[in-house]
């Protein structure tokens, strides 16, 4: 069977590399080194990786997951005097200005490649290194507007259009990486982006405190839910096979990163954790697994990535100096104006 999108993930494992085996412990004889990595809770590798990782590096690996990214950076920026785990996964481009300036990170010393590419620009020491990218986007569900009189919404407008009024469920930007993203591109992209909000929320629009939620119960298209228009990613039509599609002008770009952190108990054990993730035997696992696309440009998708999970050609791209900035800022304001909605 298909696999069907990542859900909930948070297990031991470990990854593997050609380029690890040179950092494995010198004494076989002493107990089995470990090195505990911070992830979202969508992370998930294939068990033989697992395998081949801790037999070519000597580490053992464990992973641990407080929740989306989100909660990954609020957690890891906790941790910055006492961290209990050596490296972090899963931060977004819209977090990462923010954890850098935290100054909690130390230089990973991977070499990126391809991935060079998707480094955020502001990081002139190494501390993050890019892992996997793709889109936010608006997905909405083809067989229920077939079946309706209605013509599909083609923008960030016509969510406030009253003939789609209580159609479309997005997740909450103080809980979710994808409504972070979906925030912030909207700011980019409106005049007045609490006006715009304002219109959004008046018109229906359903917040869910995170991406399964939304997908997996709210959506018309993947569960028992009322709407047909959610926010996920340009990867999600792979995985119904055509019947639903992103909706190309609402796409956000969204990377995300890997980084060591200072003091941690294990750092050349993370080094070598970052060094596999950008290794193409996990690049290539990226699709199937967690629905990224690869950072490396010599991992071909799957075939029906290029008919389903297409990526827009123009996304809505920002300044992540100027989110880093005003990041705070903007979600106090948009929780302000949304609990004055709600109430």
């Amino acid at each position: 069977m298909k696999p069907s999108l990542p859900l909930l993930v948070a297990a031991a494992l470990g990854l593997t590399g050609c380029s690890i085996a040179d950092q494995a412990p010198d004494n076989a004889q002493e107990a089995t080194p470990s090195v505990t990595i911070m992830t979202h809770d969508s992370f998930n590798v294939p068990e033989e990786l697992v395998t081949q990782f801790e037999e070519e590096s000597g580490y053992s690996v464990t992973t641990t997951s407080p929740g989306d990214a989100v909660a990954v950076l609020n957690q890891v920026t906790l941790q910055k005097d006492n961290p209990t785990v050596d490296a972090v996964y899963g931060i977004d481009n819209y977090s990462a200005p923010t954890l850098l300036s935290e100054d909690i990170l130390v230089p990973h010393g991977a070499e990126l490649g391809d991935a060079q590419q998707y480094a955020v620009d502001s990081d002139t020491d190494g501390d993050l290194a890019p892992i996997d990218q793709g889109q936010v986007c608006v997905n909405m569900d083809n067989d229920w507007f077939d079946d309706s009189d209605l013509a599909p919404p083609e923008s960030l407008e016509d969510l406030t259009d009253p003939a789609y009024k209580d159609l479309f469920v997005t997740t909450d930007p103080t809980t979710s990486s994808p409504g972070l993203a979906f925030l912030v591109a909207t700011i980019e992209a409106q005049d007045d982006w609490q006006a715009y909000w304002q219109d959004l929320l008046d018109n229906g629009a359903k917040i869910a405190s995170g991406w399964s939620d939304a997908y997996y119960s709210d959506f018309t298209a993947a569960g028992d839910g009322e709407y047909p228009l959610v926010l996920s990613y340009s990867s999600s039509p792979s995985a119904e096979d055509g019947s639903t599609s992103s909706i190309s002008s609402t796409c956000t770009e969204q990377v995300e990163y890997a980084g060591v952190l200072d003091n941690a108990g294990n750092p050349d054990g993370a080094k070598a954790f970052i060094e596999f993730m950008l290794d193409a035997d996990f690049q290539q696992t990226l699709p199937d697994e967690m629905y990224m696309y690869p950072v490396r440009d010599d991992v071909e998708l799957p075939e029906d990535w290029e008919q389903y999970a297409p990526l827009s050609e123009d996304p809505i791209t920002v300044d992540l100096d100027e989110v880093a900035q005003n990041r705070d800022n903007w979600l106090d304001d948009w929780t302000q104006l949304y609990e004055n909605t709600d109430a």
